[in-house]
């Protein structure tokens, strides 16, 4: 029987927002790297969609040889795959920017992970056929609502390019860490495309379709575009893999601690190939010192870390971390702003007091 004071040193996630509701994972105080459902972020445009379980079906259509619709049960007798991915919204960090960026004013924990189990989207494509002339997969989402810069209503939407939908890790979901998908997550079936920021992965598909040219709906050429640019949208570019990147989840930033070894611990990941090293620094990025990887399992979670740190002289420090991928990609001192805030991926720090 549990401890009720063990529920109540419970981490809870943090609000940003709660129409619609946006809240963060308490990413400091975890201990496990799988993330259970009631402490997974919650990164949402509109209110939650209203939706009639029990006559749910599934439309493929547009550019297939074999227009289809699925039941659920259906697609829960097709051969399944589980795979542990992490999501991180692309607004991850938005309030480490300098200068600001307006939008909703993520930390560091709108970042999760856990076990999806379902279909590949491949499947479900052969069994429509696909038509030569489609370039690329609609996934429509049940959510819908208008935007403050456009007046008509607008469900949420995305694209995948077709070598992108036919990976076949990109799957259909129905499953999180065993469990049916919970319903602020997407149930009953949420797409999740590995390696890419979270926008990618919508939920509560209500349509698959395939198309002949490049999507232009605004959660795809307004929102999820980098516009590197102040004064105007020129150079601007799709959000897509995810950059390489790290958080030091303890100690927290301003703590207050002892001299004598402490340990300091967090989490590296990446959309390209897999973490290869992390470094930490605690003199401002003069010398850098390995940590240690714990063992990973797959190739799109994220990697847990540790480094022992002995710190005799009372002061104030900042430890740093620093992760680089196989891709030879290593997290920058400045990260690449952008108009609208996404893919903060500088070298993290926090700030602590050593008495």
């Amino acid at each position: 029987m549990s401890n009720p004071q063990d529920r109540l040193n419970e981490p809870t996630l943090s609000t940003r927002g709660l129409q619609p509701e946006n809240k963060e994972t308490p990413i400091s105080f975890l201990n496990t790297d799988i993330i259970p459902s009631h402490l997974f972020f919650n990164r949402n445009h509109f209110s939650y969609p209203t939706l009639t379980y029990s006559n749910y079906w599934l439309p493929i259509n547009g550019l297939v040889r074999t227009p289809k619709v699925f039941s659920l049960q259906e697609i829960a007798k097709l051969p399944s795959k589980t795979i542990k991915v992490v999501l991180e919204c692309a607004g991850n960090k938005r309030s480490l920017f300098e200068p600001k960026i307006f939008g909703e004013q993520w930390e560091k924990g709108a970042i999760s992970q856990g076990y999806w189990t379902g279909v590949s989207l491949t499947t479900l494509l052969e069994a429509t056929g696909i038509n030569s002339n489609a370039k690329e997969v609609l996934i429509e989402g049940y959510d819908k609502g208008k935007r403050t810069d456009k007046n008509n209503e607008y469900s949420y939407s995305r694209s995948l390019p077709l070598d992108k939908a036919l990976d076949p890790d990109t799957i259909i979901a129905y499953e999180y860490n065993s469990q049916p998908i919970p319903f602020k997550h997407g149930y009953p079936l949420r797409l999740i495309v590995p390696n890419w920021y979270g926008m990618a992965s919508v939920k509560w598909i209500k349509q698959i379709s395939l198309i002949s040219s490049e999507f232009k709906g605004p959660y795809q050429s307004v929102d999820y575009v980098y516009y590197p640019n102040k004064e105007n949208d020129s150079d601007a570019y799709p959000v897509t893999i995810m950059n390489v990147n790290s958080t030091i989840q303890q100690p927290v930033n301003m703590d207050i601690m002892n001299t004598g070894t402490h340990l300091v611990n967090g989490i590296a990941w990446t959309g390209a190939g897999e973490i290869a090293k992390v470094e930490l620094s605690m003199d401002q990025g003069v010398t850098w010192l390995e940590a240690e990887l714990e063992p990973s399992y797959g190739n799109y979670g994220w990697i847990s870390w540790t480094y022992e740190w002995s710190v005799f002289q009372p002061g104030e420090y900042t430890i740093m971390s620093k992760a680089t991928d196989t891709s030879g990609r290593t997290q920058p001192f400045e990260p690449f702003w952008n108009g609208k805030g996404y893919g903060y991926h500088a070298i993290d720090k926090v700030q602590v007091k050593i008495e």
